[in-house]
């Protein structure tokens, strides 16, 4: 019995169905109860062990119970857990110059938030704040999240459809599309915001013409350039961040998801030269708890001492080239970087997506035809390998079915 003098709940089918009783509706639910993880696996409530392809949507980039982040947590839980920034707080300031150590150049001014859709919803206030211009550009198949500023900057209308009226002010050009860009941001732009691969959205690259582009236009025409490295953060595809690739400075950075290794920590960065905030302007209240801020120091710490950015780089491509070796008919095109891909199908993912779990394997979709990858960048060699072959598995199985 718990202290409540309720009973535990450890059956898989009790799971379910307490769960069911009670949850929102938002989520789309596969039927098993995930109850224990080590690295980049994962255990249900009945012992059925599965490799974690997902983490958490790329939230697990260092893993699951990594000790180094565990006893982090463990010695922050025994000194304090609230300390607002009405009050300077000791792990919070060495968090803020661990993190800014990493980010390019002078990205140096952080502002703490709890989810990737914060970082957002600060980054669009800090644009508008800095330049005194209302309108931002957004981009089509772009993903920044469910509230209401950051739904009007994602594209997709299955996500936009049921909330109108958005935040005015919103437009989206096409990735990669210069002459659309060109023709969309003006003196009333505020901002520029995209992804460096788009991952919601299909795992869609940004090309480096493009990005330099996007920079100058930026430049000339005094909006700011924000990049939503709430995905490709924290050495997902190979660098710290993805925007690193392309030596591309932002002015803003949005990062969540990996920050926190499983807590929820987000941040907006952006460059000394714009200033700063004015008190009361934005505001979070568990937003740079000392809690997180431990998590946080602690996954920047394993990032570094396991060299787990340039790990993702080598296992992303070789396992990116092991999939557009594959000789199956229902692989349209594999994309993607360091540990971050997708592989994109003739027909529907989500059936695929099934039979994999079948076969222990998690994957989750990048759009309706899109297989993503997003395994802990901690993930054994011969796991990723088993992934890889999974895949190829069940797509000749779906296929010889079909055909029977």
């Amino acid at each position: 019995m718990t202290r409540t003098g309720r009973a535990s709940v450890q059956d898989m089918a009790e799971i379910l169905a307490l769960e069911d009783a009670h949850t929102s509706g938002a989520y789309a639910k596969r039927p098993a109860a995930m109850v224990r993880g080590e690295g980049a696996i994962l255990w249900d409530a009945d012992g059925n062990r599965y490799i974690d392809g997902m983490s958490g949507v790329g939230v697990a980039n260092v893993g699951h119970n990594h000790p180094v982040l565990k006893a982090a947590m463990k010695e922050q839980l025994d000194r304090l857990l609230v300390c607002g920034e009405a009050y300077y707080n000791d792990q919070r300031a060495q968090f803020l110059r661990d993190l800014t150590a990493r980010t390019p150049e002078d990205l140096n001014r952080v502002f703490l938030c709890n989810s990737g859709a914060e970082a957002v919803e600060g980054a669009i206030k800090v644009a508008r704040r800095f330049t005194g211009r209302i309108e931002v550009v957004g981009h089509k198949r772009g993903y920044h999240g469910r509230t209401m500023g950051a739904l009007s900057l994602t594209w997709n209308p299955k996500f936009r459809e049921s909330f109108h009226p958005l935040v005015p002010g919103f437009t989206h050009v096409p990735l990669n599309d210069i002459e659309a860009l060109e023709g969309s941001v003006t003196e009333r732009t505020a901002a520029v915001v995209l992804e460096i691969i788009q991952g919601e959205g299909g795992i869609w690259p940004a090309e480096a013409e493009y990005l330099q582009a996007a920079r100058r236009l930026c430049d000339d025409r005094g909006a700011l350039l924000v990049v939503d490295e709430v995905q490709t953060g924290m050495g997902r595809t190979g660098r710290w961040f993805a925007c690193e690739h392309f030596n591309l400075l932002p002015d803003i950075l949005c990062l969540g998801k990996g920050l926190g290794g499983g807590m929820p920590v987000g941040a907006v960065v952006w460059r000394d030269a714009l200033g700063t905030l004015s008190p009361g302007s934005h505001g979070s209240t568990f937003g740079g708890n000392p809690l997180a801020c431990a998590a946080g120091r602690a996954v920047l710490q394993i990032l570094a001492e396991e060299g787990l950015p340039e790990r993702a780089s080598r296992l992303g491509e070789r396992a990116i080239q092991e999939l557009r070796e594959m000789d199956v008919p229902e692989i349209r095109e594999v994309r993607g970087r360091g540990l971050m891909i997708g592989v994109d199908l003739r027909h529907r993912a989500g059936p695929v997506i099934r039979a994999l779990m079948n076969k222990g394997i998690l994957g989750t979709t990048g759009n309706t035809t899109v297989i993503r990858l997003l395994p802990p960048l901690v993930i054994a060699e011969e796991d990723l390998a088993h992934i890889v072959r999974g895949l190829e598995e069940v797509l000749w199985e779906r296929r010889g079915a079909h055909v029977g």
